[in-house]
């Protein structure tokens, strides 16, 4: 079977475009209409193809970007920072770090790098590096210089960074029971995400309620 080429590719994307799912995605602040089920199976069937992923990432459109990040293999440190600061939208962004920059020999050199950047968007990249080290790799970590970081800065931080601060908080309470009093403090004076809509069976983001729900499941 020939390889498919870019053109190919995004005529099938746009063939599964949905409104109803754009719609819905739009809600949570992401411009794709393709489900991502059949997101999956498109990438399942092109397997690993690197350079149609530069390709699709190249384009700018979501939909292409999320399919580029299923089929594509590491991408140098510099393009990897790159790709973060152009992934704006929050899937994109998810994907990108989650499916992508967690994998890469680059990941604790961008986490530096993004930790105490300017842009919002990007520093909460390297908050949610920090809090997957706080959970699988805690060793040389400033827990609690993380603590004071979070207790200075999360109440006014904007969305998308204070999400990720709060998810950082949370973790160090579940994972370092040494420190757990300090972070259920902080979350009960800072009060973020205590009125967060949370649908029934779910665990509330708010980091007093998430931490003490977590630390009883484990015991």
């Amino acid at each position: 079977m020939a390889t498919p080429t870019l053109a190919e590719v995004m005529a099938e994307l746009v063939e599964l475009e949905d409104p109803k799912t754009r719609e819905v995605n739009a809600r949570n602040g992401d411009d794709h209409g393709v489900h991502l089920g059949e997101l999956r199976a498109l990438a399942k069937r092109l397997k690993t193809q690197h350079d149609l992923a530069r390709q699709l990432w190249a384009t700018g459109g979501a939909s292409a970007r999320l399919l580029a990040i299923l089929i594509c293999r590491a991408f140098e440190r510099d393009e990897l920072d790159v790709m973060l600061r152009e992934a704006r939208t929050p899937k994109v962004h998810d994907w990108l770090l989650n499916y992508v920059v967690k994998k890469s020999p680059h990941s604790e050199e961008l986490r530096l790098a993004w930790f105490a950047d300017s842009d919002p968007v990007v520093a909460s990249a390297g908050w949610a590096l920090t809090t997957e080290r706080v959970t699988r790799k805690p060793e040389s970590l400033d827990l609690p210089g993380l603590l004071d970081g979070i207790e200075a800065e999360m109440k006014d931080a904007p969305d998308r960074l204070q999400w990720a601060m709060n998810h950082c908080l949370a973790q160090i309470g579940i994972e370092h029971a040494e420190h757990r009093d300090r972070a259920i403090d902080i979350g009960e004076r800072l009060e973020v995400l205590k009125d967060y809509p949370t649908s029934p069976g779910c665990t509330s983001p708010f980091a007093p309620v998430w931490i003490g729900e977590m630390v009883r499941r484990t015991r």
